[in-house]
């Protein structure tokens, strides 16, 4: 079998563009196999096939095993997992294509735990921060404004995820 590896970035709330750009591999024959890392994809070579590709927010591993169940149970293949994103997979059928979420408030609560990790993380962030911005030393003073990019990278997808979630709460 031919795989390739490709690099692709998404943003939380950008999940269903994510999920586009695996179904448009798919039509060129090129099937996710795997995720590793950040964005580090691998694609199978194969018959071009419409598959849908869901993604899911989802870090339990007490309950895991019962989560994954539900959605086999459902038809969709779980195809692998990166950040506690799942990947999921199922064949197009005719008609409408199929959901995980077929409803604005579940959508809305997906990403509102996303954001509840990254609060919970904010206060731990502000602490390496504070402590690392009181050195002297030129090295500490870059790897303070490394920091300090992260973090305005860390606010800005604060914004963005509640955006979204607003704009979900709006449609309810």
């Amino acid at each position: 079998m031919t795989t390739i590896n490709k690099f692709h970035w998404f943003w939380a709330w950008n999940d269903e563009e994510e999920e586009v750009w695996l179904r448009e591999m798919s039509h060129k024959g090129w099937h996710f196999k795997s995720v590793s890392g950040f964005g580090n994809y691998t694609f199978e070579k194969g018959d071009p096939t419409d598959y849908v590709y869901r993604l899911d927010h989802f870090i339990d591993p007490k309950n895991q095993d019962h989560y994954l169940q539900l959605f086999e149970d459902s038809g969709w293949d779980h195809m692998g997992e990166m950040g506690g994103w799942q990947y999921f997979r199922k064949e197009a059928g005719k008609g409408e294509d199929p959901v995980i979420y077929n409803d604005n408030d579940s959508k809305r609560k997906k990403y509102g735990h996303i954001m509840l990790i990254l609060v919970i993380f904010l206060p731990l962030f502000l602490n390496i921060i504070i402590i690392i911005s009181k050195a002297k030393n030129i090295f500490m003073q870059v790897i303070t404004f490394l920091v300090f990019s992260l973090f305005a990278v860390y606010l800005y997808a604060m914004i963005k995820l509640l955006q979204r979630i607003l704009k979900l709460k709006k449609k309810i």
